[in-house]
């Protein structure tokens, strides 16, 4: 099973950026399609972003979108998630997650993830 691990998170003053990474325990990242999450304290988790496999095709939750911009680099084993902008109701813990999907759709559904990183920690001070 591949092991999903974030990092890049933090503490920074609403405007502020931040970028995400997104790295396997395995070097075959490659082969999947991938989002990335967030959930805020006393709230349900909720899709940001999503990216397929060879990054021709991205997609984002309206909240973000102009703001946050999902990359990868496939020979990196890595998939980012740079954040500008950002406001204090961005404030939540940012997970990773991979689909073994694949079709024409963008997967926005966390039942369409099958393997989670442990999330890394984002606060937006106003």
């Amino acid at each position: 099973q591949v092991q999903l691990v974030e990092s890049g998170g933090g503490l920074v003053q609403a405007g502020g950026s931040l970028r995400l990474s997104c790295t396997a325990s395995e070097r075959t990242l490659y082969m999947y399609n991938m989002g990335w999450f967030r959930q805020a304290p006393g709230k349900e988790r909720e899709f940001v972003a999503y990216i397929n496999w060879n990054g021709a095709t991205t997609s984002y939750a309206d909240s973000v979108k102009g703001r946050f911009t999902i990359s990868r680099d496939n020979a990196e084993n890595t998939v980012y998630l740079q954040m500008n902008s950002l406001k204090p109701e961005d404030t939540a813990i940012y997970y990773c997650a991979k689909t073994s999907l694949y079709s024409d759709t963008t997967y926005r559904a966390i039942g369409d993830y099958d393997s989670w990183g442990q999330g890394t920690q984002v606060t937006v001070s106003s």
